[in-house]
């Protein structure tokens, strides 16, 4: 089951792990974690996909037994779990599986449910069943949650009579969702919560939440979701729990910090193992008179070295280059389309030149994959025109995944035939290729349907970005990704020379790449504001009749301010960091070069010919590197001003 009503003990924290450990086959996915979960915290887990944090929720939510240690747990109170994945045997309608999260409550409303729509239909049907169950409904206080749920199921638009498996994947997180929530917990445990649900219904879920006041341990990718809510951050890593009891723009530059320290400490811990080994190797002599002592201290840190667990490589992206497309990429005209006489989109006009970024907000189900799939011309209009520009080479990631042949392998997919693929003029292995989107040689290899959500969005960009594009068309690229992949997605996108059209329902992330953004609203009413999310947010306000005047602005003043608004988007906390170090290599690439020049001055150098090449190279080199330096700087210095 995907939700659970618990009954746990213990007698200080709501929930204490001691020593947990786990293991699915190789190395422990957990090792001796320890963690402690007390009242009216809201405790976010991070780690990247893999690291196995949805095991340690089932194992809190008592749905899986650890190999190792102990779950100590207050008896008094209840835990409701929302989960990753979609259950398999779930039956009736939507109005029956939100009550399930009720317990006794739930079981009887449902119950009551059934028969009211049964003598609905059958008047003449006795009313003996359902006098006994209002009996029972008044003894344990059940008609109090009515309310409740029909107040759930209005705000996260779900039809209480619609039957639970005729919904798709989103609609159904959804409402296991709302089953989660509309229990009031002591304790709620949230895997991934903001998956396939649109932003406004993730704003209202934020509110929620704190309004709640329930102690909850949750699992996001949405870093605007993890700041507003988390008053603590825990980390899996490599099979640790670190509990670093911070905010999360702390908890990134406390973890910078710890990975340069680790990675020095590694560096001296190496060079000291490698002089031991060359030590140990000398004559037979020095093996006769060696040091017993300085031999244990040696095979103590071969032993040490051999159980280290090193960080995983980072996703590592880049794209194919094609030639660029003409300055006009699209334009509409009174475009309009609707189903079933509901307007999606309603006299919708707009121009995107080359190097636009737009990101595209609504709720679910109002036309924003229609309307891209009108601006790609997979689909026409019902009335108006549209006109694409020269030269367009278009990559299109959909959400649905549809493009990833669950029967051919993950190497298959993005290399149909052949071993090597071509990017910008170079030729790559195909397994090398895949081994920069974190799948292995073995994964390479073995069908798609092997994989999860995260890897499933990885397997696509990999095929995405194999081919040559200058337009990217992205409908919701950010699902299960976690956090350290969206950011490098973020930078990728960011110094992508082409066009963006990007559906997403991550703020930070709209905040991050786009420079202008389309709000689907009423009536099918697409509106286009400069900026990202926040832009957008801030004029929610009725407008003034000065206001809807400045909307009436000409397109050639709106791109001005796009390419304004290019240099005001925020720097990502990788920017960040490069921005500080970028003055101490400037200057040491500075120190270098001026002492280049000076050995270049003394005669004495001019006798060995080859060492005055290097020299030469070595300066033109940094000449590069310098100007390359100062233009970064200057870029990033504009964005941060």
């Amino acid at each position: 089951m995907c939700i659970s009503v618990l009954k746990i003990w213990f007698n200080m924290a709501f929930i204490s792990l001691q020593n947990i450990s786990i293991a699915f086959g190789g190395s422990n996915i957990l090792e001796n974690i320890n963690l402690q979960i007390e009242k009216n915290q809201r405790i976010c887990l991070l780690g990247r996909n893999g690291t196995g944090k949805s095991t340690l929720m089932k194992i809190i939510a008592g749905q899986l037994a650890p190999d190792q240690g102990t779950v100590q747990t207050d008896k008094t109170i209840r835990v409701s779990y929302f989960a990753q994945e979609i259950p398999q045997n779930l039956q009736g309608s939507v109005f029956e599986i939100i009550a399930q999260g009720l317990g006794v409550r739930g079981e009887l409303l449902a119950q009551y449910h059934q028969e009211a729509q049964r003598i609905s239909e059958h008047p003449e049907t006795d009313h003996v069943a359902i006098n006994q169950l209002h009996d029972e409904m008044d003894k344990h206080d059940a008609w109090s949650a009515l309310e409740e749920i029909s107040s759930i199921t209005t705000r996260m638009s779900l039809n209480p009579e619609a039957d639970y498996n005729s919904l798709s994947g989103g609609q159904k997180r959804r409402v296991l969702l709302a089953s989660a929530l509309v229990s009031n917990p002591d304790l709620l445990l949230l895997d991934e919560p903001t998956n396939h649900i649109d932003v406004s219904t993730i704003v209202w879920l934020e509110e929620y939440l704190l309004r709640l006041g329930t102690t909850m341990l949750f699992v996001t990718h949405d870093r605007m979701f993890l700041r507003k809510l988390a008053t603590r951050i825990i980390e899996l890593d490599r099979g640790s729990l670190v509990d670093w009891s911070c905010d999360y723009n702390t908890f990134l530059e406390r973890k910078q910090a710890v990975l340069e320290i680790e990675e020095k400490e590694w560096e001296k811990f190496d060079k000291k193992l490698a002089q031991e080994e060359i030590w140990i190797r000398k004559g037979i002599k020095a093996r006769r008179t060696r040091n017993e002592g300085r031999v244990r201290e040696l095979m103590k840190m071969r032993e040490e070295q051999s159980k280290r667990r090193l960080r995983e490589e980072a996703v590592s992206m880049n794209m194919a280059d094609v030639q660029k497309s003409g300055k006009l990429v699209f334009e509409a005209k009174d475009v309009s389309f609707s189903y079933d006489d509901n307007p999606l989109i309603s006299h919708f006009e707009t121009i995107i030149a080359r190097g636009d970024k737009i990101g595209i907000i609504g709720p679910n189900g109002c036309g924003k994959t229609t309307l891209i799939n009108i601006i790609v011309g997979k689909l026409a209009p019902l009335t108006g025109t549209i006109r694409h520009g020269t030269n367009l080479a278009i990559t299109y990631f959909d959400q649905m995944r549809e493009q990833i042949n669950e029967s051919q392998t993950v190497w298959e997919n993005v290399l149909p035939h052949g071993d090597y693929l071509t990017l910008n003029g170079q030729k790559k292995h195909i397994v090398a290729y895949l081994q920069d989107f974190l799948f292995t040689p073995e994964q390479a290899k073995s069908p798609a349907s092997n994989l999860s959500g995260g890897e499933r969005n990885r397997l696509l960009l990999a095929r995405l970005f194999s081919q040559p594009t200058n337009m990217l068309v992205l409908d919701e690229p950010t699902n299960d990704l976690d956090a350290e992949t969206l950011e490098l997605l973020e930078e990728l996108l960011v110094e992508f020379e082409g066009t963006l059209l990007l559906i997403t329902h991550d703020r930070a992330f709209l905040n991050n790449v786009v420079t202008s953004t389309f709000v689907f609203e009423t009536n099918g009413r697409v509106r286009e504001f400069i900026g990202g999310y926040d832009e957008w947010f801030m004029q929610l306000q009725p407008e003034t009749t000065e206001q809807k005047a400045k909307h009436q602005v000409s397109k050639r003043e709106i791109y001005k301010e796009t390419k304004k608004a290019k240099q005001t988007r925020k720097l990502s906390f990788k920017e960040k960091r490069e921005l500080e170090l970028l003055p101490g290599i400037i200057e040491t690439l500075e120190h270098e070069q001026q002492d280049l020049h000076q050995k270049m001055g003394d005669p004495e150098l001019y006798r060995d010919k080859d060492t005055v090449v290097a020299a030469q190279n070595r300066l033109n080199e940094i000449d590069v590197e310098l100007a390359n330096a100062y233009e970064r700087w200057e870029f990033l210095e504009s964005i941060e001003s």
